[in-house]
């Protein structure tokens, strides 16, 4: 019944009914004249969500024979039941959805579609070894490219094999696909890792501390106390696994405690990490340089970066790259504010040339720290504004309010005091205290300059707001200000 639910929408009216019957039998009539080689073809790619490519149709057809499935799908692009796009230099096959659901009907009525569901999940569960290794390249773009196109056919396949009780694919999609999406700031696949953390911890599987590090980026969407949970569990799973996780990644389950205003502890855990394991990607030690740049030991930073760039350069890696040059950034940021200016600027092209959204955000908005202390303003609220976009659209509703901060006291030293004291509201929070001491000093600031009455209306105002409506009003302040200093320029 819920395979002919497109068919049943289209009645309701003689005229719907008679529709209705034409769509089904015109599809019917093509399938019924489809040669038997083609038939299950048409059938078995009925499981993909969002289009394929040849080598996953493969898979799902069960050949090796790239050719003669190529020439099989082929013609069915030819009597019009698939549809190639060619426009991106690799073909890639699609359905319109009444002829998915009517394929789909036949895979069930011929008794495989389990059989075939299952191929699809364990195939993209197969695919992580090559697209990681093409991630931990300077083809990165290539990986999170990969990753926007097939989101709908991994979410299909997570929730098949989830569903089924196939733990190994299931925890193998929510771990790389969850390691994949925070580099495009697409955060779905953490709740994958969530959820499957209790059947994962009952047979004690192989990558449960891997589901606890990515389950433990639940912070981002303001899921604070969970993520704490999962990152106090996650360490302790790791304590008693001798099995290093990928590229470092362990640093991850620290970082909800710059959410919540403790660098210290995460210098802490990554120092207990670097004692037990080796760090090939340096990606550990670049998150103890932040930690220490945020915890007060600006000393001790410093001398943990020195070589880090050119360890990090070594790896080939943009993702493992851009993030040491923040670290740096972080480390001089006082001692050598143009060095540290360099290093971000650099950083902020490499993600941006690589399609790291997440590495871009955080260096987005150290430049612009950087820049209006230097009162490069104008280049400052531009990457104020893409800080805050690229948070606002990927619903990270805590690291926004850094952007946010330097915004309000940005906002603050031009005299733009009750803009600067709303968005204050809003932005004031552990992570930004930890990190962005400045804010402390320009609310001390407004609350003289415009009374306690008054900055105590204003920030309740932001506090109350929803991201969206900051994120406009951030938005609007950041126009006003560029059009004001282009006036006074």
């Amino acid at each position: 019944a819920r395979l002919d639910q497109r068919f049943r929408l289209l009645v309701g009216s003689r005229r719907g009914l008679s529709r209705h019957q034409t769509l089904r039998h015109a599809v019917a009539w093509s399938y019924d004249h489809l040669y038997d080689a083609e038939k299950p073809v048409l059938e078995r790619c009925s499981v993909f969500a969002g289009g394929f490519d040849l080598e996953s149709a493969c898979a799902v057809v069960g050949s090796d024979d790239d050719f003669a499935v190529l020439d099989l799908l082929d013609a069915l692009v030819r009597k019009s039941l698939l549809v190639a796009d060619r426009s991106l230099g690799r073909t890639r096959f699609s359905m319109l959805e009444t002829i998915r659901q009517f394929a789909e009907e036949q895979l069930v009525a011929r008794g495989e579609a389990s059989e075939i569901r299952t191929a699809h999940s364990r195939y993209f569960a197969a695919r992580e070894a090559d697209i990681m290794a093409l991630w931990d390249s300077p083809r990165q773009r290539a990986a999170y490219d990969w990753f926007t196109t097939e989101m709908a056919n991994v979410r299909t396949a997570f929730r098949w094999a989830a569903d089924q009780g196939d733990l190994d694919t299931a925890a193998t999609i929510a771990t790389y696909m969850g390691w994949l999406g925070i580099g495009t700031q697409a955060y779905e696949p953490i709740a994958w890792a969530e959820e499957l953390l209790e059947p994962a911890g009952a047979v004690d599987h192989p990558r449960l501390a891997f589901l606890y590090v990515i389950a433990s980026l639940c912070y981002t969407t303001g899921r604070i106390e969970a993520a704490v949970h999962y990152s106090d569990a996650g360490q302790i799973v790791l304590g008693r696994s001798r099995d290093p996780l990928p590229y470092g990644i362990e640093a991850w389950l620290g970082a909800v405690y710059l959410a919540i205003g403790q660098p210290e502890r995460l210098a802490e855990l990554c120092r207990a990490q670097l004692a037990r394991r080796r760090d090939t990607h340096v990606h550990i030690r670049a998150y103890l340089v932040v930690a220490l740049s945020f915890s007060g030991s600006g000393a001790e930073a410093i001398d943990c970066a020195d070589g880090l760039i050119e360890a990090a350069e070594a790896t080939g890696n943009p993702h493992v790259l851009s993030f040491a040059l923040f670290a740096y950034g972080a480390a001089f940021r006082t001692a050598d504010p143009a060095g540290a200016l360099k290093a971000l600027a650099r950083g902020l092209v490499l993600a941006q040339d690589s399609g790291d959204c997440s590495r871009a955000s955080i260096l987005a908005n150290g430049l612009a720290v950087l820049e209006a202390e230097r009162g490069a303003l104008a280049s400052a609220f531009d990457h104020l504004t893409l800080a805050i976009r690229n948070y606002h659209n990927c619903g990270n509703i805590t690291t926004i309010r850094l952007p946010l901060a330097v915004l309000a006291v940005l906002l603050d030293r031009l005299g733009c005091f009750e803009p600067a004291a709303t968005v204050a509201g809003f932005a004031l929070s552990p992570i930004v205290a930890a990190t962005f001491p400045e804010i402390t000093t320009a609310v001390g600031h407004l609350r003289n300059v415009l009374g306690e009455v008054a900055y105590e209306s204003l920030a309740r105002k932001g506090e109350t707001m929803t991201t969206a409506e900051m994120a406009t009003y951030a938005y609007d302040r950041i126009d006003q200000a560029r059009a004001e200093l282009e006036h006074s320029g």
